[in-house]
Formats: structure tokens, sequence, C-alpha cells
């Protein structure tokens, strides 16, 4: 993998950066792939893909900062990942017979709220569950996603404003207090 990385490269400079890349996180990439995929298999092909990947941004992971590139390959092996599980059609949802902590008033509401967001796009409903049902702060969800917060602030605002359109549908009056 390595070979075909580096001869994707221009210069000799970049190469020597990319092997160092590669031989300080060649482990990790893998482990992370491994935990969300319970593979070994499909992790080698995540982590395969997360170096492509890497290597075709290249112009972009050069220009980081040494210590911030752990963190940029970890998200990539992540997100590789997680395309395998998509593309299986299987995802990384709470088990449905999990029961997230709610009021004790107004339980029949909450729930049906809660099989709402469940029911969203997968982008969206992970991302508001960890706001709404697990009551995270957006520099939280960030972090535990791997993505920018305003990226998170972004699916979190069209994610309430889908839940909003299908509470209007069925007839429930939205208020803004």
């Amino acid at each position: 993998m390595l070979a075909i990385c580096l001869a994707m490269l221009e210069t000799e400079q970049d190469q020597r950066r990319f092997t160092r890349l590669f031989e300080a996180h060649e482990k990790k990439i893998y482990a992370v792939a491994l935990h969300i995929l319970g593979n070994p298999t499909q992790a080698e092909d995540a982590a395969q893909q997360t170096w492509l990947k890497l290597v075709q941004g290249w112009d972009r992971v050069s220009a980081l900062p040494w210590e911030e590139t752990e963190g940029y390959a970890v998200t990539a092996a992540k997100n590789c990942a997680l395309d395998i599980l998509r593309s299986e059609k299987r995802t990384t949802a709470f088990p449905e017979n999990w029961d997230p902590p709610a009021q004790e008033e107004h339980q029949a509401e909450y729930a049906y709220l809660v099989s709402l967001i469940r029911a969203l796009p997968e982008n969206y409903r992970r991302v508001l569950e960890l706001k709404l049902v697990e009551e995270r702060t957006n520099r939280e969800i960030a972090r535990r996603l791997g993505m920018n917060e305003s990226t998170v602030a972004v699916r979190i605002l069209r994610g309430r404003t889908m839940l909003k359109d299908r509470l209007e549908k069925e007839g429930y009056l939205y208020e803004t207090v």
C-alpha cells in the first residue's frame, strides 16, 4: 500500500513526509477501522481506502501541522469505515430496546419525538440523538463524531427543521418561545 501511495506523490519531500505519516499512524488507522467494522478484512479495506484518500488530498494533509495529522488521519479512517457500513446498509444506531433518559411528565410525547429522530436520515439522526436525547454540546458532538462544530450546528438546524416540518404535517403547532 505504501508503495502505491508514494508513487502518487511528486516530490521526494512529500514521499518522506507521507512515509513518516504512514509509519506513525498505520496501526492506529487499522485499529479505528477494526473497532467500527468488527471485521479484519473490512478493516484492512477501510485502512487502504484511508491511505488513498490521504494521498489524494495530500495538498491539504501536508499543509497541516504535524501534531494535527493524527486526528485528521483517524477521522479519515472513521469515515472510510462508516462508508463501508453504509454501503452494506448497516448503521451504528442505538438498539431499538434502548430506553433514552426522559422526564416522567410528557413521556408519551418524548417517546414520539425520539421515534421521529430515529426516522431521520443518518447524518441528522446521530447528531440530533446526541444533542436532544443525550444533551451533548455541539463541541462534544463534533469531537465524538470527528466533524467540525459548524457542520454539527448545520446538521442540528436542518434536523430540527425536518422534525418541525414532520410535526406540522401531523397537526402539531410549532411555536418558538
